[in-house]
């Protein structure tokens, strides 16, 4: 396995059994960097981190709640440990829970701002000071097209990723003169099991849903592989000069708000 653009680096992606993580995980490697792939799925984490050591790379698996303080300290060690550092980190771990605010229930909204927010919260806390002691490197945070405009049923999602969007810059505005880049991707609707069980928390049929998410300029979804694209660019050097900024990555979808 040839790698490039991450080539000696370490980068940690949570979220990455599936989806826009595992992508990101297989790219990742691809372009030279050991990763650490974080996951509550235990079998999907496994099957990636194997993936990628067949094909040549680095690569390791940590089963691990981000919610957790405890298990976000141990995933950083265990990754320091292994490859000798940090330099990328993806915070990508999320999830969504369709409802208005007197539909959710406190238990949903609570879980939702854990896993959206307090994670990169804490994974930021532990890896922060290693990348300062080393000299730099990009924090990459999974934010939304609903973390920049308001959507339908989906009050808790669009708090917590607006909640990023605005983590992101204040984490790139204390950490600059660290050498430390922070950025959030904003991605569009993405055919992954997240978008799709949106369908049916919502009671919809899944192919009309997915249609309806494909109406923006493109005419479709995006791709995980099409928005790992996006998070590599900002992990790596190509983008040496960009820290405090939200890509969005949605085929024109908020082409037309405000």
């Amino acid at each position: 396995m040839i790698g490039k653009q991450l080539e000696g680096k370490t980068a940690i992606i949570t979220g990455g059994a599936g989806g826009i993580g595992r992508a990101a995980a297989l790219l990742f490697a691809r372009e030279g960097a050991a990763v650490s792939v974080v996951d509550l799925n235990q079998e999907g984490g496994v099957e990636v981190a194997s993936e990628i050591t067949g094909l040549g790379g680095r690569a390791i698996f940590e089963h691990a709640d981000v919610t957790s303080a405890a298990d976000c300290r141990r995933v950083v060690e265990r990754t320091v440990k292994t490859f000798g550092g940090v330099h990328v980190l993806f915070n990508n771990a999320g999830i969504i829970r369709r409802a208005s605010v007197v539909e959710i229930s406190e238990d949903d909204w609570d879980a939702v701002m854990a896993v959206n927010v307090k994670s990169v919260f804490l994974m930021c806390r532990e890896v922060i000071p290693i990348m300062a002691k080393s000299g730099g490197g990009s924090i990459v945070n999974t934010a939304s097209g609903w973390g920049l405009a308001g959507g339908a049923r989906a009050a808790a999602y669009c708090a917590s990723k607006g909640a990023v969007v605005l983590l992101t810059k204040a984490l790139a505005i204390d950490h600059g003169r660290q050498k430390i880049r922070v950025n959030c991707i904003c991605p569009g609707d993405t055919d992954t099991s997240m978008l799709r069980s949106e369908a049916r928390q919502l009671g919809e049929r899944e192919e009309r849903f997915l249609a309806d998410a494909a109406k923006r300029p493109l005419g479709r979804m995006g791709t995980p592989e099409e928005i790992a694209q996006a998070a590599l660019y900002l992990a790596s050097d190509a983008s040496s000069f960009v820290t405090g900024t939200s890509l969005i990555v949605d085929g024109g979808g908020l082409a037309g708000s405000g």
